[in-house]
């Protein structure tokens, strides 16, 4: 009775493990079967395998070989034998990932993306294009332009000409983003002359973003023109520490002669306080002697005294 129990209790908790395969086979997969089939067993007993016999397998299918299948996909944008915006169509796996994703002619059909499109042909039939709403992809294409900056070097040649054709091709390699020269705006044709510019790049008709654009100067990646450029910058650092030294040089000279200027100054001052001194010396010396003379010409000059003479 207690064994019956425990058996029951194993049963119960114990459940042997499930392995689940894909509907979708991997790429690259090999499906095969034991060529000797394994005889049963006792229920609760392993299989009894042979040695060699039951190791030894035939091919039943090689996915590597097999016809790929189709990619569904949503249009993004009106395609040419395909459909329009909002259709979901099924296209070979080289192209979709080699043209129409890379390009943002299409998206994955993900239950966002579906949700969006449907409720953008909804609008559509309504009569109310302006509420469309941007997919996923299209709202992070629209924030990282917004933080993009484009820099074309201008390459010394004379048939140098920024097009849309270059622009797009920077786009591409500079920032790694495809842009369609059917969404691209410039406000010029073509433009030769270094400075400042701007485009417009428009993400699946819907938002518009404006990227500041600059022409600079072409730069030789080369060793030997980084090479020449440190040379410059060397000499221009010399240049530098020359007039630097210069400057220092003059400023010196010039604070010496300042400071002899001052000194003669101050002996010239210092002379005529002197001689201004001597002067003061000789006019109140000469003021005593007159005062003097003065005085002894009083003493001879003064009258006889009316008191008798001693006998």
């Amino acid at each position: 009775m207690w064994s019956s129990g425990r058996r029951v209790l194993q049963d119960l908790f114990i459940q042997p493990a499930v392995r689940s395969f894909s509907l979708s086979p991997a790429q690259n997969t090999v499906v095969v079967e034991r060529w000797w089939q394994v005889p049963l067993s006792k229920v609760g007993s392993p299989p009894r395998l042979h040695p060699r016999r039951h190791r030894i397998y035939k091919l039943v299918e090689d996915t590597k070989n097999s016809p790929q299948e189709k990619m569904e996909l949503i249009l993004t944008q009106t395609v040419p034998k395909l459909g329009g915006r909002g259709d979901t169509v099924l296209v070979k796996k080289s192209i979709g990932r080699n043209k129409l994703l890379p390009q943002g002619l299409a998206v994955y059909p993900s239950p966002e993306n579906k949700k969006i499109f449907e409720e953008e042909l909804r609008l559509l039939r309504e009569g109310k294009p302006e509420e469309r709403q941007q997919t996923r992809t299209g709202l992070l294409t629209v924030e990282l332009l917004k933080r993009t900056t484009l820099r074309i070097q201008r390459v010394p040649s004379d048939e140098f000409q920024v097009t849309k054709e270059v622009v797009c091709r920077h786009f591409q390699k500079r920032l790694g983003i495809v842009v369609p020269t059917r969404t691209l705006t410039l406000p010029f044709e073509s433009v030769k002359d270094l400075g400042d510019y701007w485009c417009e790049v428009t993400v699946n008709g819907l938002d518009t973003v404006r990227i500041p654009m600059s022409v600079v100067p072409y730069e030789d990646p080369s060793a030997s023109y980084k090479r020449q450029l440190k040379a410059q910058r060397l000499q221009q650092e010399q240049a530098t520490a020359d007039l630097s030294e210069a400057a220092a040089e003059e400023e010196a000279a010039v604070k010496a002669v300042s400071g002899a200027s001052v000194e003669a100054e101050a002996g010239k001052d210092s002379v005529s306080q002197v001689s201004e001194a001597a002067d003061l010396a000789g006019v109140s010396a000469a003021e005593d002697e007159t005062a003097a003379s003065t005085e002894t010409s009083q003493d001879t000059t003064a009258p006889p005294s009316d008191s008798p003479k001693k006998e």
